[in-house]
């Protein structure tokens, strides 16, 4: 979950780590540091607790020259949030120095083994465990300062090693060289002229390159500043592809935007449509999703499938289990991947699973992932990155199509997966049950989104002054139900990531199943109203929190004045289908959280405790 960029070319090295840094914030901002190797061949260390900007204070006050570098920015694991526990960390000798992203499981026993060979550490990291244990092996070598010796070094350490990495090193004996290694914790290389670069994130070297390779786990990586050479841990030499990135330095900048988040939550008619772009065929009334690599008839022969992610995007799944059983009358369920990946779940064989993760690099649903294969189950990726570890271990899958997500909260890669599960839906109804006149009236709903999207948008100064009205509450509670139900789950979850207000989201009907007893007049409850089958019974709801002096804001269809009378105050939203009501029903609700948090004075962009790509359990 921590930020990596390391550096090796002709310009001065700590700008370009910096500014990386600085793109890299969402990954982690409990400290950052830099590593430097000046002309002299001396390793100058910088680094300092808090966000990018002290660090970057630390090296005007004492600056690090040098045209290599490496660097990091942290989200805590392993020791408290301390300058000693910022990375980068040395070896024994300290000539090597290495930053990590990941865990290091058997760090303890390592360690122990170190300190009685009068190892002595610094920190309390299991990062600095690695960097003795790498720098031992390198001691303890027979041959001269070299390549091959650092290398060999590297491999003999990580193959004691229990758990992920993605780590870039380097030493002092070696000034024209970075070592680079993976395993389930991302790392890029990103290729340049005269210089080239790492990165757990292309989002950090777009600037200086586009040309990228999406290293796999087990490699190896040597890089100067002309050339690299990937091999692997087992010593063989590392087949690799040169991607191109689609995105540019503009689309990771905030443009006129005061957070990331609001810009992502603005850019979802665009991205919805992208979501869509080439995947409706109305000749056919279909939806078509070549990279599943499935034929319609092993797509007939599927009879379960399981939906599996973590956060926003098991939210996203919930939503989809809904549409996948209205459209296509098929068993669907939706599984926490931290839970699968340990359950010893029955699955029939003709069982279908998608993996849903934003980044494609979500520890827990990675290992659902690799569990599902294991077991002989087809299993499929919905994800933004076509690079990622899932997009690539998967066997077919949807591309989102979002462009970068910055901001820690999720908002446009929620309503861009629930449509793609909606165009999943689709295809799997009409090659079923569906007729081609129902298939073509949801694909006009569908291409009507987008539209839709920007008027709710429209209404954003409203939702700002609703925001502000009820920002000092201790608590809400977020209700729906049917289809909006997990619009409530994620919409509490919005709330609890970024204003820090203790939030719930529950089924309305539940309401009075226990949860009554929290309503207060100062407790706000938000539900998810829109007019559709169940609304006579949320109003019902709506009825039983009035009773008991509960503020009541409510998110319904345009024109329908049924809620005018008991909520406190109404957002409206365009008619839509009850299938496709979460798409825009969470549109208000992202909005409210941000101007409830920027009300309140939180760092939207940067939630405490949170970073944005999960790749550790």
């Amino acid at each position: 979950m921590c930020g990596i960029i390391g550096y090796i070319g002709k310009n001065n090295a700590a700008p370009i780590l910096i500014d990386g840094l600085r793109r890299l914030e969402y990954r982690g901002y409990d400290s950052a540091g830099v590593a430097v190797l000046d002309p002299l061949g001396q390793i100058g260390v910088r680094k300092r607790i808090g966000r990018i900007s002290s660090l970057a204070e630390l090296l005007e006050q004492s600056p690090a020259a040098g045209n290599t570098g490496i660097s990091h920015t942290r989200w805590a694991t392993h020791g408290a949030v301390t300058d000693q526990n910022a990375h980068p960390h040395f070896d024994q000798s300290r000539r090597l120095v290495l930053v990590h992203n990941g865990v290091i499981e058997n760090y303890a026993t390592l360690r122990d083994q170190l300190a009685s060979e009068g190892h002595q550490f610094e920190s309390q990291t299991d990062t600095e465990v690695l960097a003795h244990l790498i720098g031992k092996h390198y001691e303890a070598s027979i041959l001269p300062p070299s390549k091959e010796r650092l290398v060999d070094a590297l491999r003999t350490a990580l193959r004691q090693v229990v758990g992920t990495y993605g780590i870039v090193l380097l030493h002092q004996d070696l000034p024209d060289l970075l070592l680079g290694a993976r395993r389930g914790s991302p790392l890029v290389l990103g290729i340049g002229k005269g210089e080239n670069f790492f990165a757990s994130d292309v989002s950090a070297i777009v600037a200086h390159t586009r040309d990228a390779v999406y290293l796999k786990d087990y490699d190896i990586v040597c890089l100067g500043s002309d050339d690299f050479e990937i091999s692997s841990l087992a010593g063989k030499g590392g087949g690799f592809e040169v991607s191109r990135v689609e995105f540019s330095e503009q689309d990771v900048s905030r443009g006129d935007y005061p957070h990331y988040m609001l810009k992502e939550i603005f850019e979802q008619p665009a991205t919805i449509r992208d979501a869509m772009r080439g995947r409706l065929n109305r000749e056919e009334s279909t939806a078509v999703l070549g990279g599943l690599q499935m034929s319609n008839a092993e797509l007939r022969a599927v009879d379960r499938i399981i939906l599996t992610g973590c956060g926003t995007a098991s939210h996203a799944a919930l939503c989809g289990e809904y549409i996948i059983e209205s459209l296509a009358r098929l068993p669907c369920e939706v599984e926490f991947a931290s839970e699968l990946r340990y359950r010893n779940l029955p699955i029939t064989r003709d069982t279908l699973v998608f993996c849903i993760s934003q980044s494609g690099e979500t520890a827990d649903t990675l290992a659902a992932l690799r569990e599902s294969r294991r077991k002989g189950h087809r299993a499929l990726g919905i994800c933004n990155n076509v690079a990622s570890t899932i997009a690539r271990e998967s066997d077919g899958g949807v591309y989102m199509h979002a462009g970068p997500e910055i901001g820690v909260a999720a908002t446009k890669s929620f309503t861009s997966q629930v449509t793609i599960l909606s165009l999943i839906g689709l295809l799997l109804g009409r090659i079923r049950h569906l007729g081609s006149t129902e298939g073509r009236r949801i694909i006009d709903e569908l291409e009507a989104l987008p539209d839709k999207v920007a008027r709710i948008l429209e209404c954003d100064a409203h939702i700002k002054a609703i925001a502000q009205k009820y920002a000092h509450s201790k608590a809400m509670m977020f209700l729906g139900r049917q289809y909006n139900y997990p619009v409530a789950l994620e919409g509490a979850l919005k709330m609890k990531e970024i204003s820090y207000i203790h939030a719930s989201g529950h089924p309305s009907a539940e309401l009075k199943h226990g949860v009554i007893a929290l309503i207060t007049p100062e407790l706000p409850s938000i539900f998810i109203a829109p007019e559709d089958g169940v609304l006579e019974k949320n109003i019902s709801n709506i009825e039983e929190v009035r009773a008991r002096k509960g503020p009541v804001i409510a998110i319904t269809t345009e024109g329908c004045s049924k809620l005018d009378q008991i909520a406190n105050d109404i957002i409206a939203i365009p008619r839509c289908p009850d299938f496709l009501s979460p798409i825009l029903t969470a549109i208000p609700l992202q909005l409210l959280a941000y101007h409830t948090a920027v009300a309140l004075g939180c760092d939207v962009d940067k939630p405490r405790n949170l970073a944005k790509s999960v790749t550790v359990e």
